[in-house]
């Protein structure tokens, strides 16, 4: 392959981007550079409409750039993108595609593994993604899981606006919660939760009521089970005992007001 000669200065710039930014290589800095321009050329040929601009910004609302959860990719650079296992942290595979994707479900084993994922926790990682400086520091488990965890906030809200098909919706809550025990993950406390396990508490954000789950009292396939609960009111002396079964939980999931209580520090000396 011919090696292309640059100047000094323009090496020292290209590294400086390239650490700034997390590039793994002068030639992924340069293929991005090449990007913004032909973006820059696009934005002032055309003057984007509102709606243009609402859903351009939708994919900044993303935790990363380069890491989209399988449902959510629409387009990936140079057409490949890596499938990773949020679980284990490896590849699954890569492929070759044509943008726009258009594959609306996807299903496949991770072969490390053995756990079985879907479109909604299959990560895919485009080039830009600076894959091997994560891999030495350590930090790429980190970013799978707060990347489908960011996809299942998102996703819960969007659907709580957009979904008229209750069903639908309760398997996919269910299915969500069945991953997060699977890959045994503690839920971050700054981000609202999309299930409820035995043993834990939970502070409703919008009521302040306190929510202790004392114990399962269902065994339901494919949707959400009933818990009894020990409900904590900020106007009552005395907790209040419940069962709350979907139609209760739901719309606490679905608001996303309902997150994990840190626990408090025993001031039991050892």
């Amino acid at each position: 392959m011919a090696t292309i000669r640059i100047r000094d200065w323009t090496k020292e710039q290209l590294e400086e981007i390239q650490d700034a930014e997390s590039h793994s290589s002068h030639d992924s800095v340069i293929k991005s550079l090449l990007k913004d321009h032909e973006l820059a050329q696009f934005a002032h040929a055309t003057a984007p409409s509102d709606e243009s601009i609402e859903s351009e910004s939708t994919p900044e609302e993303k935790a990363f750039d380069d890491l989209t959860v399988f449902d959510e990719l629409t387009a990936v650079d140079n057409g490949v993108v890596f499938l990773w296992c949020p679980n284990c942290g490896k590849e699954m595979a890569h492929l070759s595609v044509e943008n726009p994707i258009r594959i609306p479900v996807y299903e496949m084993e991770c072969q490390r593994c053995l756990t079985h994922l879907d479109h909604h926790a299959i990560v895919g990682i485009e080039i830009g993604y600076p894959i091997e400086k994560r891999l030495v520091e350590e930090t790429l488990q980190d970013d799978l899981k707060a990347c489908v965890i960011d996809y299942w906030d998102r996703k819960l809200e969007q659907l709580a606006i957009e979904v008229s098909d209750d069903a639908d919706l309760d398997h996919l809550v269910w299915q969500f919660g069945q991953y997060v025990r699977t890959f045994n993950w503690d839920w971050p406390s700054d981000v609202p939760v999309i299930g409820i396990e035995i043993g834990r508490t939970y502070r409703d954000d919008v009521t302040g009521d306190v929510l202790e789950v004392l114990e399962c009292v269902t065994e339901n396939r494919n949707e959400l089970d009933s818990y009894r609960v020990r409900r904590y009111r900020n106007d009552a002396d005395d907790p209040e005992t419940e069962i709350m079964g979907k139609d209760s939980l739901m719309p606490l999931l679905l608001r996303r007001s309902l997150y994990v209580e840190e626990e408090e520090a025993s001031n039991t000396d050892p």
